[in-house]
């Protein structure tokens, strides 16, 4: 039997050799090149981050943040580089997701059966 680390591995470097990665990276250092987009998109991700820290540290979200939380997804909506990249991470997401289900089959048919048992 390989080892499973070996495996993962693999994995990781069959995901950066997918197609929804490239796509991603690709739209990533489209971004990344237009100092415009590159400064929304940082705004956005920067909003992103600290909404999510104050949710995990169990503080209350403002109405206000959450309305300028909207305005800065807007914003980056209707940027079309930026819209692009999220479309693209989306995918790798899916696939990611995917993986993960396939990978924690074993647990769920063990479980699933034992609870029948």
């Amino acid at each position: 039997m390989s080892n499973i680390y070996d495996s993962a591995y693999d994995l990781e470097k069959a995901i950066q050799e997918s197609d929804e990665f490239q796509d991603l990276k690709n739209a990533y250092d489209k971004v990344m090149d237009d100092p415009n987009a590159k400064k929304m998109f940082d705004d956005f991700r920067n909003t992103q981050m600290e909404l999510q820290q104050k949710q995990m540290q169990g503080e209350e979200i403002t109405e206000e943040e959450v309305e300028q939380a909207k305005k800065v997804v807007e914003t980056v909506q209707q940027h079309e580089d930026i819209s692009k990249l999220m479309e693209e991470e989306q995918r790798l997401n899916e696939l990611i997701n995917e993986v993960s289900r396939i990978i924690t089959k074993p647990l769920e048919e063990l479980y699933g059966v034992s609870e029948q048992g």
